[in-house]
């Protein structure tokens, strides 16, 4: 028992798991695939997490938390600049690399109708998209405070904006990348928007 802890089998289980649903996508995957991309046994699946299904689950979770710290490096790894310049940082992360995470953005697609007739992934996503938007809104809130801006309204909105234009664009981009606009783009958008309406 100590062994398996010790050695990491949870943690290899999950990388390996990330890796079989980039490469294959979450119907393809089996067990024998998880095994053999983690260096595991078949009994590890559900000895630490009950089933392929739920180590699927959860490798698509961290799928999702592994995009949102790209988004906060992008913000805060370097110097803030405007609002502006930031939003564009962060639009670069969520959309210009829509090429770099193509199976992660199939991945994405092929888990939503999964998850309408399998309340476990449901849960699961839900509670992803809930970190995100926690996550994003922390962010809003640090970099207000260092500008010294007042957020016009709650931050969890404008992250689930965000998240909605860039779910959006990856099916269009998936669809059609040539007519997809690039993060630069998107940003003019959104400030034009902004003034039409202001």
């Amino acid at each position: 028992m100590a062994r398996t802890d010790a050695g990491g089998y949870r943690e290899r289980l999950l990388a390996g798991a990330v890796s079989c649903l980039r490469e294959k996508g979450y119907a393809h995957t089996t067990a024998r695939d998880l095994v053999a991309a983690s260096g595991t046994n078949l009994a590890s699946i559900g000895y630490h997490f009950g089933g392929k299904d739920a180590l699927l689950n959860e490798a698509i979770a961290a799928i999702f938390d592994q995009w949102t710290e790209r988004v906060e490096h992008a913000l805060f790894g370097a110097e803030l600049g405007s609002p502006r310049e930031m939003l564009q940082r962060a639009m670069a992360e969520l959309v210009d690399v829509f090429d770099e995470l193509r199976p992660v953005l199939i991945l994405c697609v092929e888990g939503y109708p999964a998850a309408l007739r399998a309340p476990v992934l449901r849960e699961r996503l839900s509670e992803a998209y809930a970190r995100t938007r926690v996550a994003g809104a922390d962010m809003l809130r640090r970099a207000s405070g260092e500008l010294g801006v007042e957020l016009p309204m709650e931050p969890e909105v404008l992250v689930s904006v965000v998240v909605a234009i860039t779910d959006g664009l990856m099916l269009q981009w998936l669809l059609d990348p040539e007519a997809t606009p690039d993060a630069r783009q998107v940003v003019d958008a959104i400030a034009t928007l902004g003034a039409l309406i202001a």
